[in-house]
């Protein structure tokens, strides 16, 4: 990675710039590597029997992806830059292989259907949150209460499923996301400003690096729901 200039370290408004489109990249990498090892593992039968022919690899993989989340969210202050990049990228092909079985439900329209509808629909709320000058705390407090009736909601559902209610909850897992997004944007902007002058070029680098995850994480969640909401297209 190229050095940070300290003209940008020191000015507010390239520092914060600089930041969005670091956070953008790193993201941008870990879709493209999930969507690789989703693909390659979805469409490999072997790997994906051997992984999933049991619930102990499923569950080792969910335990390792809420490790490697708490490791770069706690960690981030006193772990290296390479560190972060790599638990980063890890978590992107870790989360790629749990979700390669949408290879396996979902035709390839409708995965791209739901891939370029999510892209639009994130980058917009993502602008907003990034230009806005609403406080926006308020707006995330309730999203978080939503999130958890969310997936309480979820849980009961596997028990009583109708098409009605998965509808429902898809609807507003989208909206909630979409809200989140916006949210997690502005924090990422008032994190960069809020370092001022004392922002050096590894911390300009994990913060790039914990923005793109918080990030990744919305983005994910809006793709998963309107695949279900496109699950028509779902193979037979």
């Amino acid at each position: 990675m190229a050095k940070v200039r300290n003209s940008v370290l020191s000015n507010p408004v390239l520092r914060v710039n600089g930041i969005l489109k670091n956070v953008y990249l790193w993201m941008t990498a870990g879709l493209l590597l999930t969507g690789l090892s989703a693909y390659f593992v979805g469409t490999t039968p072997a790997i994906y029997r051997a992984i999933y022919s049991s619930g102990f690899g499923f569950f080792l993989l969910i335990l390792l992806e809420f490790g490697l989340v708490f490791y770069i969210t706690a960690k981030m202050n006193s772990m290296s830059t390479g560190r972060a990049v790599g638990a980063f990228l890890v978590y992107s092909v870790v989360n790629g292989v749990m979700l390669s079985y949408i290879f396996l439900v979902y035709t390839g329209s409708v995965i791209s259907q739901a891939f370029f509808t999510a892209a639009g629909m994130f980058a917009g709320m993502s602008i907003y949150g990034a230009v806005t000058k609403r406080n926006l705390n308020r707006m995330g407090t309730y999203l978080i209460m939503g999130l958890w009736g969310l997936i309480i909601a979820s849980a009961v559902s596997m028990f009583f499923a109708s098409d009605t209610t998965f509808f429902l909850i898809s609807i507003v897992g989208v909206i909630i996301f979409l809200g989140l997004t916006a949210w997690d944007t502005q924090k990422i902007v008032t994190l960069a400003d809020s370092y001022g002058d004392s922002m050096d070029e590894d911390m300009y680098v994990k913060v790039s690096i914990l923005g793109a995850l918080m990030l990744y994480l919305d983005f994910i969640n809006i793709f998963l729901y309107l695949l279900r909401f496109f699950g028509r297209g779902r193979r037979d």
